[in-house]
């Protein structure tokens, strides 16, 4: 699986691009299965980095979103509301939430290259 080079990426599977939008990876959603539900903050909540700000729910379980960095929700993906399915369509296109944060906190994110490495080295593939 390829994964966008412009993108940063967490050891919980989480995406990030550098203008603050943030969805799951490719592989966290063929993990997950069929999303049929997604919970995310309200616009203006606080995010910590490595803290939960929501969650995915699946036909197979509900898991935690974990935010990638320390910011503020400035925009929610309402269209996720109705059309939870997309992210199974598109994980890499579509967002959940958008933040403001310092942008010098996507140097302690993994690369690309350094999350497919992890990704193959966590299913031994």
């Amino acid at each position: 699986m390829a994964y966008p080079t412009e993108y940063r990426y967490t050891k919980e599977h989480e995406w990030i691009a550098a203008d603050g939008r943030i969805g799951i990876t490719d592989y966290a959603q063929s993990t997950l299965g069929d999303i049929v539900f997604v919970e995310l903050p309200a616009v203006g909540a606080e995010l910590n980095a490595g803290q939960s700000f929501g969650t995915v729910e699946s036909v197979k379980a509900v898991s935690d979103l974990y935010s990638p960095v320390n910011g503020k929700v400035l925009e929610v993906n309402e269209a996720l509301n109705s059309a939870p399915e997309s992210v199974n369509a598109d994980a890499n296109g579509t967002w959940m939430i958008k933040a403001e944060f310092d942008a010098s906190q996507l140097e302690n994110l993994l690369t690309a290259e350094a999350y497919e490495k992890f990704v193959s080295e966590e299913t031994g593939h």
